[in-house]
């Protein structure tokens, strides 16, 4: 049987680069580290990338970004190599992105809507898909009614780089509107829903860790390595998308929840973090973050840095504790790249690789020991008859003595405030 799948499109990745502009922001990457992470991102959605350039910006031309002379440059290039699409590593506005794409005769996305592309093409459940496509919508509201009446005539509907009609939607401004709404409200039943079982863990309860960290990290991979679970981990810019829970038991004996999330990356569109709030609020629950890094990356500082960002944004948004360094743990995974754990300047982070599982023991210890932190040590006497709540007692917290009397128990237990105030309620 023939094969009719189409042909992977043939890609050109530019970056404008403004070095005095990127070192006021604080953006301590270089530029050629920044292009390889959006070659990297092109090529984790099946993209063939033939043709890649930096181009450096000494004025900004409000028209195309680029310079006329830079446009005729990458045009004669891209024609050489026979380019589909063209993806402009910056935050293009709709007039912009119109005008390149006239002056070039192809497709052109920009670092936004490549990123948006990504996470479509990730998303597995209904949650996923519903977040995707509402970040999709806000981000083509401007772009596509400015320009034409339907969505299927500018970006082929819903993404930007499949064909025509791609899901049908015809809209104009009031319709995606409404699409909009729909979606907002089918995310509050997903919040509604997460608060509820978030309500079932705090009865049950057991502490939530989170990863969080910059995409790529290794955090799938460490969620396997501490879980037994079987997460996608692959070598790919946001190969998971969904978040995952799983329960683990420490060295002292106590259960907790353990969250993989949606890895964060530079200039995180803010169309993304509004839509995956519901998810995000995982990270806003957890009592304590493990913030994973790709310490064998020549860039992981800077990296570390987009990642504290995100969660200061989402501080000052109010979707988080801003108090959340405080309850944070340095994770420095892939020191199997670095010669092993004995060569990675730990300082206070915990130094491990979740391939070989080297640390991992060490790391375990750590999270027990920061988690006992927030606990109280309680002295508790229980009828001998009452089973059932010296037995509550063994699941919900750590019981560091017992003295067994005639009529009663007495307990020295370490427990959260939460399930102090539960077990004077039983």
């Amino acid at each position: 049987m023939r094969d009719t799948a189409p042909p992977p499109s043939r890609a050109a990745i530019l970056l404008p680069w403004d070095r005095h502009a990127a070192f006021a922001f604080g953006h301590n990457r270089s530029a050629e580290a920044r292009l390889a992470e959006a070659v990297g991102l092109a090529a984790s959605i099946g993209l063939v990338v033939v043709y890649e350039h930096v181009f450096q910006l000494r004025s900004l031309t409000p028209a195309t970004l680029l310079g006329r002379g830079q446009i005729e440059l990458a045009g004669a290039a891209m024609r050489g190599a026979q380019v589909d699409v063209v993806v402009v590593d910056a935050i293009l506005t709709p007039v912009q992105q119109r005008n390149l794409e006239k002056a070039w005769g192809a497709k052109v996305i920009d670092r936004t809507g490549l990123i948006l592309d990504i996470f479509g093409a990730r998303a597995r459940t209904r949650e996923g898909a519903l977040q995707v496509e509402l970040a999709h919508l806000e981000y083509q509201r401007s772009r596509l009614v400015r320009s034409w009446t339907h969505l299927e005539r500018q970006r082929g509907g819903f993404g930007f780089l499949g064909g025509p009609g791609e899901t049908q939607i015809e809209a104009d401004r009031r319709l995606i509107g409404d699409r909009i709404v729909r979606l907002k409200a089918d995310l509050d039943d997903v919040r509604r829903t997460r608060g509820l079982h978030r309500g079932a863990r705090r009865r049950a309860p057991y502490s939530v860790v989170a990863l969080v960290g910059y995409t790529n990290a290794g955090k799938s991979t460490l969620f396997n390595a501490l879980t037994g679970a079987a997460v996608m981990a692959q070598d790919q810019l946001f190969a998971t998308l969904d978040p995952t829970m799983r329960g683990i038991t420490l060295p002292s004996g106590r259960n907790v929840i353990l969250s993989d999330t949606v890895g964060f990356i530079s200039e995180l569109p803010t169309e993304l973090v509004a839509a995956f709030r519901a998810t995000l609020e995982e990270v806003a629950e957890a009592e304590l973050l493990l913030h994973v890094r790709d310490v064998s990356h020549p860039d992981t500082e800077a990296q570390a840095k987009d990642v504290h960002n995100v969660l200061d944004r989402m501080a000052k948004d109010g979707a988080l504790d801003e108090g959340w360094p405080a309850h944070t743990l340095e994770v420095l995974n892939k020191a199997d790249l670095m010669g092993g754990v004995s060569h990675v300047i730990q300082g206070d982070g915990i130094a491990v690789s979740a391939l070989t599982g080297e640390g991992l023991k060490h790391l375990l210890v750590e999270i027990d020991k920061r988690l006992a932190a927030t606990l109280e040590v309680v002295e508790l006497e229980v009828p001998v008859a009452d089973g059932a709540r010296i037995a509550w007692l063994y699941r919900h917290g750590e019981v560091l003595a017992r003295e067994d009397g005639e009529t009663h128990v007495k307990l020295d237990v370490r427990l959260s405030s939460a399930n102090r105030a539960r077990f004077a309620a039983l």
